[in-house]
């Protein structure tokens, strides 16, 4: 068909995707793997990592557990626990640290928190398979912390309740705190991001922390953009992918349909987001043309890809959203880039977009009416 260009099986599959990462912690391998499948990606980090490597209360408190050791530490991100080595490495405490722990046990949240403490050189005694702080609170808790030391690790967003729940118990509970979360680099990024994810600009939007992901719906909706969000999530229309369900909270709460990676970590999210678009999951219309699903980028047209421009992609989201009914050319009008009501600057746009489908009958037109997309009933 004119127009239309084939689409690799595997490597290329997220052409015609635009995506958002809404994180600032490895979103540079995150964005290296989406865009080796095609995908066009840019970074919106909801909140920002700040780092305590020099804080004065993290190496009192390190020093602290280096004198009096503790039974028990608890890891609830990896990243934190690995900042929290790489602070005592800087600050020669290191060799001391580990002697300290020769007698712990470690209890993960999380596979990623397992990772670290495996990495750093330690063994983890046990893993919470929820990768909640509530499921690391009952475990111990179970087994009786009374009169027991334990240092809670807490991840950037602060209290956990893992403190206040040990001390309760009769534990020591020592809390360190590695980093913390700042705000968002760009701020009018992020608010733009949830704009394009509202208006079909962008195809999905990738979380890898709880409170990165809360700021991201605060960003929406201050800008009104929230229940656009939701309609096109519960669509299908628009992929909201966690990294696992701790991450996932904010977005569940704000009733938000949510992917969540099988495992929590980041291959395992690529693979969510592939899956979804090579699998089927993504929605499609069978149409006179052959079967359409559409991307912020263009169509996929019986598993071939054909670009589109901003004005006929987005007159043929809203013809797909309609699922074959009629649309006024008002209607159709308000989803072009400039919001303009032209009726000539839509019936440009439906042109266009007939040819780039290589069917004038995909899109009907409808005498004194509109146009609607000529969907095929099973």
């Amino acid at each position: 068909m004119p127009g239309v260009t084939e689409r690799p099986a595997l490597d290329a599959v997220l052409t015609g995707c635009t995506m958002v990462i809404a994180a600032d912690r490895r979103s540079g391998d995150l964005a290296t793997a989406l865009e080796r499948r095609g995908a066009q990606v840019y970074r919106a980090p909801a909140l920002t990592i700040l780092p305590n490597a020099d804080d004065d209360l993290l190496l009192q408190r390190t020093r602290e557990l280096i004198a009096h050791p503790p039974d028990v530490v608890i890891v609830t991100t990896g990243v934190g626990f690995r900042g929290w080595m790489d602070a005592a490495h800087e600050n020669g405490l290191a060799d001391d640290l580990a002697a300290a722990f020769r007698g712990t046990q470690f209890v993960a949240r999380g596979p990623k928190a397992h990772g670290a403490i495996q990495q750093a050189g330690f063994v983890a005694d046990w893993v919470a398979e929820t990768e909640t702080a509530a499921e690391v609170g009952e475990y111990l808790t179970q087994l009786g912390v009374a009169g027991k030391r334990i240092a809670v690790q807490h991840h950037g967003a602060g209290a956990d309740g893992l403190d206040e729940l040990m001390t309760a118990h009769g534990a020591d509970a020592v809390s360190i705190t590695v980093y913390r979360w700042g705000p968002p680099p760009d701020p009018k990024i992020v608010s733009r991001s949830a704009m394009q994810a509202a208006t079909g600009e962008v195809d999905a939007v990738l979380f890898t922390s709880a409170p990165g992901a809360a700021e991201w719906i605060r960003a929406a909706e201050r800008g009104g953009r929230l229940d656009a969000i939701r309609d096109r999530a519960a669509a299908g229309r628009l992929l909201l992918a966690s990294v696992g369900p701790v991450t996932a909270t904010p977005l569940v709460a704000a009733r938000l349909q949510t992917t969540l990676a099988v495992r929590g970590r980041l291959g395992s999210l690529v693979r969510c987001v592939v899956d979804h678009y090579a699998n089927g999951t993504a929605p499609t219309l069978m149409t006179v043309a052959g079967t359409i699903e559409v991307r912020s980028g263009g169509a996929v047209l019986d598993g071939r890809f054909i670009p589109l421009s901003r004005a006929s992609a987005n007159v043929l989201g809203a013809l797909f959203d309609a699922g074959g009914r009629v649309l006024s050319r008002e209607e159709l009008g308000r989803v072009l880039p400039r919001g303009g009501e032209n009726a000539h600057a839509v019936e440009m746009s439906i042109a266009r977009l007939r040819e780039a489908l290589g069917c004038p009958e995909a899109v009907k037109t409808v005498i004194k009416r509109g146009y609607r997309l000529a969907v095929q009933e099973d």
